[in-house]
């Protein structure tokens, strides 16, 4: 469209943000340029000097002017900016609509608890609406190969995968929408469900499955040299570092996949867990100690990274870390067995966990735990979908920070949708049966 600003990204393969980012165009019907940077090391300089270093894809750039990534575009997005740098916003009169729009369900998050209950709920006749938060397709978007999925037998990857089961919901009539829910009014019925951009929708019954997303280590650089070299994504960032020494922190099996997924590209790949004893089933142990025995990977256990040195410029350059024989090192700093050492890499990948995205709910009378996971009728860690504000559900990681895996995301989501669907029939009844009563009263 010749009347929006030049829209410039540059992407790389197998790189799930850049979909985002392209997505996120793609919805708002702006065209735009992209430029593949893998194998093609003239471009990834370009991309790099035109990002101010900053070695990740994807780039954002609008005439000219450096957006950043996906995290960057995103947040733009949120606030209203984004438009008014191409242009839209004006076309859109710039404010929220003052008509509130009301649905009969809707779904907060679009990875697989998500469209696993929007492909239920749209069967069901519920016309359900997903918004796809702020991690489009959640944590299989950072998948390179599922293989453990049934009905897969040679595996699928997380994007595809995402992308077929989104494909499946919008064929039966569910309408996925780019939006970031700011806050759900439980108050009175129907609900109110307030997105970031200002929009407000009302529902009759609403499903978190918002997932969660990755933490990090708290520790100093990281934060500055995030996307300079410190990285949650391997899938993502991986390639960028072809021919160093990396480091990933961990001990589950997201840690050990993304260890092994770096060993197609790095030197050597070192995992760094602060316990003796990892907590990744046996698949990925046995998978881990023959990379160890071949030489790929060292583990490095009983320790933990305390800072990360480098620069903009220059990416990673070395890492502290500490080791103490019992594990747990920063509780013991001053413990003459406690050993501190220095490593040169050239990135870092953290792989420690997920904190729940359920900050929209907070002032709502649903339960959650100290740390944001919603408490359902089936107890702490898993169990049913229902919270104890009638209408309202949760679905996938959410609730489960116990097994976190795709199938049982998917098991929740048929749950959330069919204990959605049961809760909307009886309120109907209820609703045809009181104002049946008024009629008769009134005679």
């Amino acid at each position: 469209m010749s009347e929006h600003p030049r829209v410039e990204i540059y992407t790389k393969e197998n790189c799930p943000y850049c979909e985002k980012a392209k997505d996120l165009f793609d919805s708002k019907g702006v065209d735009y340029e992209t430029y593949n940077v893998t194998g093609d090391e003239e471009l990834f300089e370009e991309m790099v000097e035109r990002a101010d270093g900053r070695q990740t894809a994807p780039e954002v750039f609008i005439d000219d002017e450096l957006i950043g990534g996906w995290d960057d575009t995103q947040a733009l997005d949120e606030a209203g900016e984004l438009d008014e740098k191409l242009g839209i916003a004006a076309a859109d009169g710039g404010e929220p609509a003052d008509d509130v729009e009301h649905r009969r369900l809707i779904i907060s998050g679009s990875g697989i608890a998500g469209l696993t209950a929007a492909i239920y709920a749209a069967r069901s006749n519920n016309d359900p609406l997903v918004f796809e938060g702020d991690e489009p397709g959640g944590q299989l978007t950072l998948t390179t190969d599922v293989e453990n999925y049934p009905g897969f037998p040679e595996g699928i990857s997380g994007p595809d995968l995402i992308n077929n089961m989104k494909e499946q919901a919008e064929r039966f009539g569910a309408e996925i929408e780019n939006g970031v829910i700011e806050s759900v009014d439980d108050s009175s019925r129907p609900y109110r469900v307030e997105l970031s951009n200002g929009d407000v929708y009302t529902t009759d019954a609403f499903i978190a499955a918002s997932g969660a997303s990755a933490r990090t280590l708290g520790i100093p650089g990281e934060d500055d040299l995030m996307g300079y070299g410190v990285s949650t994504c391997a899938t993502c960032d991986g390639a960028f570092f072809r021919g160093e020494e990396m480091l990933v922190v961990g001990g589950g099996d997201a840690a050990m996949e993304e260890a092994n997924f770096l060993t197609k590209f790095a030197e050597k790949v070192y995992l760094v867990h602060r316990r003796e004893e990892f907590r990744a089933e046996d698949y990925w142990i046995d998978r881990i100690q023959e990379k160890v025995e071949e030489g790929e990977i060292e583990l490095i256990k009983n320790a933990e990274v305390t800072e990360i040195h480098g620069s903009a410029e220059g990416g990673v350059d070395t890492v502290d870390l500490v080791r103490h024989p019992e594990g747990y090192p920063t509780d013991k700093l001053d413990d003459p067995e406690t050993e501190a050492f220095e490593m040169d890499v050239g990135a870092v990948f953290l792989a420690i966990g997920h904190t729940p995205n359920t900050g929209y709910l907070e002032g709502t009378d649903v339960e959650m735990d100290e740390a944001g996971y919603i408490q359902t009728e089936g107890g702490k860690g898993g169990g049913q979908t229902r919270t104890g504000v009638p209408g309202i559900f949760g679905a996938g990681d959410v609730v489960d920070y116990h097994y976190q895996q795709a199938v049982t995301a998917a098991g929740m989501g048929c749950k959330a949708a069919l204990d959605a669907d049961d809760y909307l029939e009886t309120a109907a009844v209820e609703a045809e049966s009181g104002a049946t009563e008024v009629a008769a009263s009134d005679d």
